[in-house]
């Protein structure tokens, strides 16, 4: 297991770490930040940010106005200096929120999820329908900005809870049933379909018990993360790999949360982090499979199914349909335990550690323990060698 430590807790004495963007003795560098968008709503000073979920946050001012914004339905688009905000309807502004164009009135429940494409192209999730619109910039010819309807796609089976781009030639989508679409960038044609994260023939308990879990909300697939190979997708209160080249789930934990899993993020060294309306915030590590385990193990802490173990015998099909189909596993290698009620989302740091927020109050920071103690051991040997405190041994 790795060693993680809630945040807090001050350094040692002599060794507090200068700002990563200015040192002694160095002249002001430009700012690497630049401002992106600017929403006006309020009527006086802003005082409050926070954010509720993993797409909306709220801000509060001295006007007595609280506003909340949704982030996912925001799109910039840097080459034509304008941005695109979803609602139940589109619309095309200006970095001075002037209102340049906007589509008629789509739908009631507006638009869910919104990413870019190339050739000026959007992808709007909007029930259980991705539209594709283009926008046209103004020309000699049209000094007016305008925004068309290209194409529908109707593929999905129900509402599309998760947009996604993975690189230059593909996207992603994934919906309340369970639905994984794996689509072309340039030519909006689906490349791969995946519905198979939750069979019940694949379970290793009895029927009884499948029917007691196996919940309407189990499949649904609330967030997606992406790498160059890979789609990790949480499914209800699942992980799942999706390998891109192989057009198929080579990992799984069915049942790696007590509740829904809400965010995941992938880290270096093929790790990812999850974290669950049950409080949990876990890690996992993605690993080539090297034989199967004599018997099936519940994964997390705990027997997920119930009382007593599987029957030895009636698993054996069973394991050996699971080693064709998976070539590699995830496993559990850290559980940070600190919050009393649901997690909603984390921000991970490579450097800093991790932040996780919850519907308990509370903001807690994550560092690594191992990498924390190395840092201050190296930070005291530098200190020691500077003061001339440091000798070499005979």
């Amino acid at each position: 297991m790795l060693r993680w430590l809630i945040g807090g807790g001050r350094e040692p004495p002599g060794l507090a770490e200068k700002s990563p963007l200015q040192t002694v003795g160095e002249e002001q560098t430009q700012n690497p930040y630049t401002e992106l968008i600017v929403l006006k709503a309020h009527h006086d000073i802003v005082r409050f940010l926070v954010q509720l979920d993993h797409y909306r946050f709220a801000s509060a001012g001295d006007d007595g106005i609280v506003v909340v914004w949704n982030a996912q339905c925001l799109t910039v688009l840097q080459r034509l200096d304008v941005w695109l905000s979803g609602g139940n309807d589109l619309c095309v502004w200006n970095q001075e929120l002037d209102l340049l164009c906007k589509t008629g009135h789509l739908s009631d429940t507006g638009i869910s999820a919104l990413i870019e494409i190339p050739k000026n192209c959007v992808v709007a999730a909007i029930g259980k329908e991705l539209i594709i619109f283009r926008l046209v910039a103004p020309t000699e010819g049209s000094l007016e900005w305008d925004i068309l309807e290209v194409k529908r796609l109707l593929d999905h089976q129900d509402n599309i809870l998760s947009l996604v781009n993975v690189n230059d030639l593909s996207f992603v989508t994934g919906s309340h049933v369970g639905e994984l679409i794996v689509w072309d960038i340039l030519d909006w044609t689906m490349q791969a379909y995946e519905r198979n994260f939750w069979d019940p023939s694949l379970q290793l308990d009895t029927q009884q018990e499948i029917k007691l879990y196996q919940k309407p909300n189990d499949i649904s697939i609330h967030h997606f993360t992406c790498d160059e190979e890979n789609v990790f997708a949480a499914v209800g209160r699942g992980l799942y790999v999706y390998n891109l080249q192989m057009k198929r789930v080579i990992a799984c934990q069915k049942t790696a949360h007590d509740s829904n899993v809400l965010h995941i993020a992938k880290l270096p060294n093929r790790q990812l982090i999850s974290c669950s309306e049950d409080g949990s915030v876990r890690i996992w590590e993605l690993r080539e499979k090297q034989q199967l385990a004599a018997e099936p193990v519940p994964t997390g802490f705990f027997n997920m199914w119930g009382f007593g173990r599987a029957n030895k015998q009636a698993s054996q099909p069973v394991k050996k349909q699971q080693e064709n189909a998976n070539s590699c596993s995830l496993e559990l290698i850290g559980d940070l335990i600190g919050h009393s009620s649901s997690v909603e989302m984390f921000l991970y740091f490579e450097d800093h550690g991790l932040v996780t927020c919850s519907a308990d109050h509370l903001i807690i920071l994550w560092k690594n323990g191992e990498q924390e103690s190395g840092l201050r051991s190296l930070k005291l040997f530098q200190k020691l060698e500077e003061n001339g405190d440091l000798y070499l041994a005979v």
